[in-house]
């Protein structure tokens, strides 16, 4: 039998690994901006402009989108925006076509299903612009995004630039405003990585990179929005955030188990992008890594081990009472998979745990199933 000891460094290292990441990192990261702070040249330039739109199955919202594009604050000759319909079976392709004018939409129709990086690939060296930008066809921009985030561009050091993701209407889904919590978390971490250095990740809503830059993934890559503006650190350029640049969707396009699963499996795939990191080597967006990317996957199985040690150590008043706490935090895990719970705040806990189960799924199918998991 294992030594009480032994329990205790392990409850205590596993309670350690999920504090560290959702607490201790971000007081990591104020401190260090207390010291270093790398701001952007940014001021207004006008390049020519690629808004590229991937589109699978779109035609509830591709109509709307490209309005919304067409409305833009941006010279309409200097801003081409391109539909890629990823083998759509559904009217997107149609419904975009109808709207296509001269060199001012483009409807690229691919005929077969194959994923949003062999679109992606395909459409880069067929974009005019000097700049690509990457926008999802269910999210909605303000008249003034894309000049936001373009503006960064004028810092000859900056590769690629993120806007900020806004959730709307969280009150719709179960689970909007535990989204909307969680995003708004995501937005501070990346506001600080992005001024100490570079930030790691884009949101997939709204980001941008030079052409010239553009890494062209690997088929079966899941998480295009952290593979393309990540590249751009290997070539000696900076990805930053833009937090004026908002680009927003329904909390109701947001909802599913499923597409947490696919976001873990895509965090496990980007393991293997540290290695453009190290050289040249780059220790703070490394410290992003591994803080902000590698140890969420730890968290799920820190608090399983948690768990166990705390079964180990019921002989103290102290480790009864954290079993209890616990127990009371998975028991509202459980419910809110049944109930609306109010306040709302009670369904974070459920949230939370949603987040972290999809981990072991995410894991197994980038393992074993990568390819199924691709973006249809």
């Amino acid at each position: 039998m294992l030594a009480p000891l032994f329990w205790l460094w392990a409850f205590w290292l596993s309670v350690a690994v999920p504090f560290y990441t959702y607490v201790g990192y971000p007081i990591l990261l104020l401190l260090l901006r207390a010291v270093i702070n790398r701001q952007v040249s940014k001021r207004d330039i006008e390049p020519f402009v690629s808004l590229v739109i991937p589109a699978y199955n779109e035609a509830r919202c591709i109509e709307r989108k490209i309005r919304n594009t067409q409305e833009l604050d941006y010279p309409p000759d200097k801003l081409e925006i391109i539909v890629a319909s990823d083998g759509s079976k559904d009217a997107t392709a149609e419904l975009a076509g109808s709207l296509a004018v001269g060199d001012r939409v483009l409807l690229f129709a691919y005929p077969v299903n194959r994923g949003k990086i062999a679109v992606l690939n395909d459409t880069a060296p067929r974009c005019r612009g000097e700049v690509i930008v990457f926008s999802d066809a269910a999210a909605l921009l303000p008249a003034n995004a894309l000049r936001k985030l373009i503006r960064n561009f004028a810092d000859p050091k900056v590769g690629a630039v993120s806007g900020k993701y806004m959730v709307i209407r969280p009150d719709e889904a179960a689970t909007g405003q535990s989204e909307d919590f969680y995003w708004r978390y995501e937005t501070f971490l990346k506001v600080q990585e992005s001024e100490l250095s570079s930030t790691l990740g884009a949101h997939g809503h709204l980001h941008a990179i030079r052409k010239d830059l553009y890494p062209f993934p690997a088929p079966g890559t899941i998480n295009d929005d952290y593979i393309i503006p990540v590249s751009v650190l290997s070539k000696g350029y900076r990805a930053v955030y833009e937090p004026e640049a908002l680009v927003y969707e329904e909390a109701m396009e947001m909802t599913g188990f499923g597409r947490r699963i696919r976001i873990m499996a895509g965090n496990v795939q980007q393991i293997r992008e540290i290695k453009g990191l190290l050289w040249p080597f780059q220790p703070l967006p490394i410290l992003f890594f591994l803080s902000h990317k590698v140890a969420r996957l730890v968290v799920p199985f820190a608090m399983v081990a948690a768990l166990i040690a705390n079964l180990f150590l019921l002989g103290s008043p102290f480790y009864r009472i954290a079993l209890a706490v616990q127990a009371l935090f998975y028991l509202l895990a459980l419910a809110g998979t049944r109930f609306s719970l109010k306040p709302r705040i009670l369904l974070l806990p459920f949230y939370f745990s949603m987040v972290n189960v999809a981990t072991f799924f995410g894991i197994y199918h980038a393992l074993t199933s990568r390819r199924r998991m691709a973006w249809k």
